[in-house]
């Protein structure tokens, strides 16, 4: 071993030391950080200390006291005769820091260990970053569909209090065979928005959204369903299993349907078909000119009610425009209270249409942003929001060829037709393309887009 290896390690612990000593320094400050309310309860616990002190001494009539502080004063001048009192003096007082930092940071390690998830984010950073998502804006998402959990899993960044308004109206797949065979009901995109929302660990996430491949009657179920179908039956309604669910995956803000009765779309075609149920609709390839469910007019759930009247800011969409977002807003309460706040209200939330990509065969073949916006205008009889989000730029070559190959376009930004059904226009690039030409949006910059002109709309309002 060569003579300067013992130097060799001793420069690399000191680097090492220097590059870890600002973190930790950092990390030290941050527990003073502004709205923690840390350092008022640090205070009131010293107080109390203190106070039990005197309560002590009171009691006792001091003597006990008396002769421990004598004691400790024939201690001091004997070593302040040793060490001068401000070579001394200092010496204590670091000792009693380095004493106080050495104990809150090990009591800090320990709590640390105990709520950490990953690993590797401090107890500190947790509590700034939960402080942070519970002080954001309350935020209502009217939708259902990919569309809608994509979205959610961009928000939940931003704020915690967030609220899901989901139709129930579905009846294909896993939950249409639930919705038959045990009569709940269907639990799909709900399952999607829990898990979109979710903090607790990946895993439990997959788990919810598994599918399972084999086994007489399991093939296709997803775990969430069958597991949300059962909570139904434990809890006595839909509405209890949510929260239930919510609790297992540590769910940012809360998930809920818009209705709890038993709703099933229609739509009249232009050809003068009407089609029943949901999955059939679109299958049915025709131009939709009306949509309606049975029963005519589902009450709305309370607290999805009490959300939209609490919101400070409500997005619809992005999803499917006749089977995942229309259905929410044929309850004829959910529809009124948006208008009531994002119209009438004093002064009016901000309220925008997150408009699809591309157009969706069955449902909005050759449909412009206007003809979005009329649809939706149509289907509740008003006017709900004020602006409309766009994707900027048109998806790559690859990309629209795929999609034409399924009579799939890029959906046209009719400018004046926006403008003369008085909305505003909000252009953004929030797409995603995949190397198999599939287009979503991305859900951070659809969130960031979103706050950004929630930021501006509320600085114009106050």
């Amino acid at each position: 071993m060569p003579f300067n290896t013992p130097k060799r390690i001793l420069k690399y612990f000191r680097q090492d030391s220097r590059a870890v000593t600002p973190y930790r320094v950092n990390q030290w400050f941050k527990w003073l950080s502004p709205g923690l309310s840390i350092k008022r309860w640090l205070l009131i616990s010293a107080s109390g200390v203190c106070f039990v002190g005197l309560g002590l001494a009171i009691w006792i009539k001091l003597t006990p006291i008396f002769y421990a502080i004598q004691l400790v004063e024939g201690f001091l001048n004997k070593v302040t005769t040793i060490l001068p009192s401000y070579i001394s003096g200092p010496l204590v007082l670091l000792l009693g820091f380095l004493l106080i930092l050495w104990g809150q940071s090990r009591t800090v390690g320990s709590i640390t260990e105990v709520f950490r998830t990953d690993g590797d984010e401090e107890l500190i950073d947790l509590l700034l970053n939960y402080r942070r998502l519970n002080r954001g804006p309350k935020i209502v998402v009217v939708g259902g569909g990919t569309g809608l959990s994509t979205l959610l899993r961009g928000l939940k960044t931003y704020s915690a209090n967030i609220t899901a308004v989901v139709t129930v109206a579905d009846d294909g797949g896993s939950s249409g065979r639930l919705r038959r065979e045990i009569g709940v009901l269907p639990p799909g995109d709900i399952r999607s928005c829990l898990a979109a929302l979710a903090s607790e660990e990946k895993l439990l996430t997959e788990l919810f959204q598994y599918r399972f491949k084999a086994g007489d009657g399991l093939v296709g179920h997803s775990f969430g369903n069958l597991f949300l179908t059962a909570m139904s039956d434990i809890t006595g309604d839909l509405e209890q299993a949510i929260a239930a669910s919510s609790k297992v995956l540590a769910v940012r803000g809360q998930v809920l349907p818009a209705t709890l009765s038993d709703m099933r779309l229609w739509a009249e075609l232009a050809d003068g078909r009407r089609i029943e149920g949901e999955s059939n609709i679109t299958h049915a390839k025709g131009s939709i000119i009306r949509l309606g469910c049975t029963p005519t007019n589902p009450p709305a759930l309370p607290k999805a009610l009490q959300a939209i009247e609490e919101a400070d800011f409500i997005v619809i969409g992005p999803g499917s425009l006749y089977t995942s977002i229309i259905p929410n807003l044929l309850v004829p309460e959910i529809a009124a209270a948006i208008a009531k706040r994002c119209q009438k209200g004093n002064p009016p939330i901000p309220c925008i249409y997150v408009c699809n990509i591309m157009t969706q065969p069955g449902e909005t073949q050759g449909y412009s942003v206007a003809d979005h916006i009329r649809a939706i205008d149509r289907a509740c009889g008003r006017h709900l929001f004020s602006a409309v989000l766009v994707q900027k730029q048109s998806p790559s070559e690859t990309s629209l060829i795929r999609y034409a190959q399924e009579n799939s376009h890029p959906v046209f930004l009719d400018r004046e037709e926006v403008a003369q059904l008085k909305r505003r226009i909000i252009l953004a690039n929030v797409m995603d393309e995949d190397e198999q030409g599939l287009v979503r949006h991305n859900p951070q910059r659809l969130a960031g887009v979103l706050f950004r002109w929630y930021s501006r709309a509320s600085k114009m309002r106050g």
